[in-house]
């Protein structure tokens, strides 16, 4: 009776929420204080995957939802991005009948980095995929090693590991285990042989913490890696991205599986990629599951295209206080060839928290703006002087940037007679505050 009343009072709590409007964390902290071990008494599915990391979590979720939903799978996913253990016991009981049994074929859970060993000590996934590492909110997460930590504890010996073997802290996990799955990318022709970023997270084994060497780099830290001294190194892959070309938007899988990209973006490959695995284990035919990724518009508004005046747009929801996040955006808009207007807007470091801490500002590639085909740099938001000062520490000429604390203003300057194509780039805390003015 305890778990029939649980589960009705947290779906009765939903309902009302979605009436008006609020999260879906509350519902599932009531059914906590009720029943607190009510996610160990739920009869859950045979797949049950589990999806963290410091980014690329959401998109990865949402690629996986709809691969398997084109192919006949029920699935039930916490699609509002609520990841924490509450949320995680809104989804779970929202999806199960009052007898405390999951309706769907497929539990889809994507979970904070630093509170999935909460939410998984009463649920075991049976696959766990973890996407990368990266500096992420350093207020929040501090180094991540510190976040490796929090998430070796969220890991069950029963568990089969989905790992990305370009990332050397990730594939960490996968040390001494024979049961893991490894997806990475070979090779590829837009890989650079040293770091080129302002920062090398790495420069160091994650095992021995020696001098690691990389035959190749992706981006930043990711690439191909091998430790100096104790002989730690990038795992061959099982899941492999094997070319790409971003000009022409087409990346091939396993050599033949070819996916057109709606983004063009080797970052949201990697989040293609982990999909495409686990729709494989689960049992999709790889060719289904090309053709159900190609051409792939994300429904999270991550990404959002827009027009201001006679002007064409695309915003790019980077993470503020995670500098890899805001790099990848940046190589979107000056990849771009046909030459652009970048907008950057810091209004509100976070949504959840106060600080003025800017210094993730200076993790950030900037210099990379500094190209022919951008035009001009609109600063915006309460930190636009901090990104004044950043900028400064560039060689990109002053005459290139404007300065507008007003994002109404720097709205304004953008609705001119100039033809340039414009990239927004900033953080769910701020991005409606410029989506609501189109």
């Amino acid at each position: 009776m305890k778990v029939f009343f649980t589960i009705l009072i947290c779906k009765l709590l939903r309902f009302v929420g979605k009436i008006l409007g609020k999260g879906s964390s509350f519902p599932g902290k009531i059914a906590l204080k009720m029943c607190p071990d009510i996610l160990s008494r739920i009869a859950l599915p045979q797949y049950i995957i589990a999806v963290t990391g410091s980014n690329g979590k959401t998109s990865t979720v949402e690629m996986i939802a709809h691969i398997l939903t084109e192919n006949g799978k029920k699935v039930s996913w916490n699609k509002e991005g609520s990841n924490q253990i509450e949320g995680v016991t809104t989804l779970i009981l929202g999806c199960s009948n009052l007898g405390g049994k999951v309706k769907s074929d497929i539990l889809l859970i994507e979970s904070d980095e630093r509170f999935a060993k909460y939410t998984f000590r009463y649920i075991t996934p049976t696959h766990y995929v973890i996407t990368n590492l990266y500096r992420d909110q350093l207020t929040r997460n501090g180094h991540p090693e510190w976040v490796f930590n929090a998430i070796s504890d969220s890991i069950n010996d029963k568990t089969q590991l989905i790992l990305n073997a370009d990332d050397p802290l990730v594939s960490s996990f996968g040390k001494d285990r024979s049961d893991v799955i490894w997806f990475g990318a070979d090779k590829l022709q837009t890989d650079t042989e040293s770091n080129d970023c302002v920062y090398d997270d790495g420069a160091y084994c994650p095992v021995c913490k020696k001098k690691m060497k990389y035959s190749t780099r992706h981006y930043n830290h990711i690439g191909h890696y091998k430790c100096t001294s104790c002989g730690y190194k990038r795992h061959n892959t099982d899941y492999t991205i094997t070319s790409v070309d971003l000009d022409n938007g087409v990346a091939y899988i396993n050599g033949d599986k070819k996916i057109t990209l709606a983004l063009r973006s080797l970052y949201n490959i990697y989040n293609i990629m982990a999909a495409y695995t686990v729709a494989s284990i689960t049992g999709i035919n790889e060719n289904k599951i090309a053709e159900d990724m190609s051409d792939y518009v994300m429904k999270n508004g991550r990404v959002v295209t827009f027009d201001i005046g006679s002007r064409h747009g695309t915003l790019l929801t980077s993470k503020h206080e995670n500098s890899i996040s805001y790099d990848q955006s940046i190589n979107i808009a000056v990849s771009d060839k046909r030459g652009c207007d970048v907008m950057i807007i810091v209004d509100a470091v976070s949504r959840k928290y106060f600080t003025s801490d800017v210094s993730w500002l200076w993790d950030i590639d900037f210099e990379k703006l500094n190209g022919e085909n951008v035009h001009q740099i609109i600063l915006s938001g309460k930190y636009c002087n901090d990104l004044a000062v950043r900028f400064g520490y560039t060689d990109i000429p002053k005459d290139k940037i404007k300065i507008f604390e007003d994002i109404d203003k720097a709205f304004d300057y953008l609705n001119s007679d100039r033809n340039e194509y414009i990239y927004t780039i900033t953080c769910f805390s701020d991005k409606n505050k410029f989506l609501s003015l189109l």
